[in-house]
């Protein structure tokens, strides 16, 4: 990994070079197709992308994070000892009003688990049961395998589902499509009388890598076990089941729910010169599944959205609104950090101008998602054209987030995503696999790069984006 950041700083410093080139202070004169207004903002814009591009301090600091603390479930100590670094962090930085926001949350106990095939032959299954999963009895649940490949399948087969285990083997097409197989699957098939279900993981081939993530019980249905299993196995179970042989599985979990427990969302500010009561958030969520290092999901979007106000504080730049990163809890299974938020601060949530989240990873820039009115969007694509020379400038209409969506719906902001080219995404989210090496430091430095330019103009405007 040395030679890695070695080489990242070679390229950074290639990168610097180049929007030094590009972005050079402005001439009196606006060239014509230029918006006169963001004249201004090229020279801070530089200075932001230069300092985030020339060295790899946020790839750095997410390593520690994710070396030294590792992953980080809702409730558990990892969790605490990841706000109480950041809080720590954030403070050396020189952030102002740094605080831990007290929220109460869920504590999902994962326990010992295991899957293997039965019959025709014994052989392992490589699993992770489902996030707020019941557990199995002590000695497990052991039946007959049906496989479906849709919901309808399942409704045409019915009557085979009872007292078997129900293998959901659909192919990943994309996260929104495939996941309420994993959300909502497990209901469905114990409504037809399955003791447990499988699902298959919901990304691409991953070298036989399992994908854990939340399921949701339905109130009308009994809650039973279920597990993730890898496409692999899914595949080898189907070509089984292809041949006409009998699939007995057993599955053993011991997860539980522990009472709920204390956790914080964590705040950091940029305070505004001029107009400090208004507020642009900029955010990703700190939790993450227990498994892997949380690295792509979401501690890197924790990292380049702080990275932001880190940058406006050594460059010495304070815009007129003030930059608050949040640093969210429990978005993974419960989604109480961004309830705990918009209720802490329902009061101030219609002095809120814009709520960034970055949670799709801190591959190469894109741009961002925005949702806002028509002159809010002009005046985003306007300011996306500073990021052209770090290719980030490209603004998309449908910009939001988990974690932003409460407060976002009841202020009736604008909101905005990080777009990133996420090809690499689903192959590590949720899995063992989410790790820092696989996010390249450059890469990284650019998301960093285009979430401050973003946040440092739409907080200095003159007027109020969208107004």
């Amino acid at each position: 990994m040395r030679r890695c950041v070695r080489c990242a700083r070679v390229l950074l410093c290639a990168v610097v070079a180049g929007t030094t080139v590009g972005a050079q202070a402005p001439h009196e004169r606006t060239p014509a197709g230029r918006a006169s207004w963001l004249e201004p903002y090229r020279e801070p814009a530089a200075r932001l992308i230069g300092e985030a591009v020339s060295n790899a301090f946020a790839w750095q600091r997410l390593a520690v994070l994710t070396d030294t603390i590792g992953n980080r479930l809702s409730g558990t100590p990892a969790l605490d000892r990841a706000i109480q670094w950041a809080v720590d962090e954030m403070k050396r930085d020189g952030l102002e009003n740094v605080r831990a926001e007290k929220v109460m949350v869920p504590r999902w106990v994962r326990g010992s688990e295991s899957a293997e095939i039965v019959e025709p032959a014994r052989h392992q299954i490589v699993m992770l049961g489902l996030g707020d999963s019941v557990a199995t009895p002590p000695d497990g649940v052991q039946a007959e395998v049906l496989i479906v490949r849709s919901f309808e399948e399942l409704d045409a087969k019915s009557t085979l589902a009872r007292g078997r285990i129900v293998l959901f083997n659909v192919a990943y097409t994309n996260y929104g499509e495939t996941a309420r197989f994993r959300s909502s699957g497990p209901s469905r098939a114990a409504r037809d009388g399955a003791v447990a279900a499988l699902v298959r993981a919901v990304g691409p081939p991953g070298l036989r890598t399992p994908h854990t993530g939340a399921l949701q019980y339905a109130t009308d249905a009994p809650k039973i076990p279920a597990a993730a299993i890898t496409t692999e196995d899914a595949d080898r179970l189907q070509r089984i089941a292809d041949r006409g042989s009998k699939i007995v599985v057993r599955l053993k979990m011991e997860a539980h729910f522990d009472a709920d427990v204390e956790s914080a969302n964590v705040v950091g500010e940029i305070r505004g010169r001029e107009k400090p009561d208004e507020i642009v958030v900029v955010s990703g969520h700190l939790d993450s599944w227990d498994v892997g290092a949380g690295a792509t999901d979401d501690g890197g979007g924790c990292i380049v959205t702080w990275e932001a106000l880190r940058l406006m504080k050594k460059l010495n730049l304070r815009p007129r609104r003030t930059v608050r990163v949040v640093l969210w809890t429990n978005e993974e299974n419960g989604g109480r950090g961004g309830l705990g938020y918009r209720d802490q601060h329902r009061g101030e949530l219609a002095k809120h101008v814009l709520m960034l989240e970055s949670d799709g990873g801190v591959f190469r820039p894109l741009g961002f998602g925005f949702t806002g009115n028509d002159r809010a969007f002009d005046r985003v694509k306007t300011i996306a054209t500073l990021l052209s020379g770090i290719a980030a400038d490209q603004i998309v209409p449908g910009g939001g987030g988990a974690d932003i969506g409460p407060s976002v719906q009841e202020g009736h902001m604008p909101s905005m995503s990080l777009d990133v080219e996420g090809s690499k995404y689903f192959v590590i989210h949720h899995t063992p696999a989410d790790t820092v090496d696989k996010i390249d430091p450059v890469e990284m430095a650019k998301c960093a790069a285009a979430v401050a330019v973003m946040a440092y103009v739409v907080a200095d405007l003159p007027e109020r984006l969208g107004q």
